[in-house]
């Protein structure tokens, strides 16, 4: 059952990481994976000095590593869906001025003029 659990987990946790179109993975890849491949581990594990991160060594530890993991994962939906409404609802927020003004003008029926800037000046 924590190994179904785990999996579920480690694949909501890479739906929510930025899409890479690399066939090598990022180091934050890598170490998801080192921690979600890992059975419980000896103390001694010289791999495990080497590593930013702690792997579980028991089956209590593990098993709360998987909730914490499971409740980022939540976390990291919840804020992605929020940004994904934000833009949706407030459209305008990320356009510059100039771009407001003109699509407003458009909703209104009027069409901007092409401003015209001479060669060798830059706006």
């Amino acid at each position: 059952m924590a190994t179904i659990q785990a999996r579920t987990t480690y694949r909501a946790l890479l739906r929510e990481l930025p899409r890479r179109n690399y066939s090598i993975p990022s180091p934050l890849h890598q170490q998801l994976r080192a921690i979600f491949r890992s059975e419980t581990v000896p103390s001694t594990s010289s791999e495990s000095n080497t590593l930013p991160f702690s792997i579980p060594k028991t089956d209590e530890e593990r098993t709360l590593r998987i909730q914490e993991a499971d409740q980022f994962a939540q976390y990291a939906r919840a804020q992605r869906v929020y940004s994904e409404l934000l833009e949706r609802y407030n459209p305008g927020m990320s356009m510059d001025e100039e771009e407001k003004i003109r699509l407003t003008a458009r909703r209104v029926g009027f069409d901007l003029p092409d401003l015209h800037v001479p060669e060798g000046q830059s706006s």
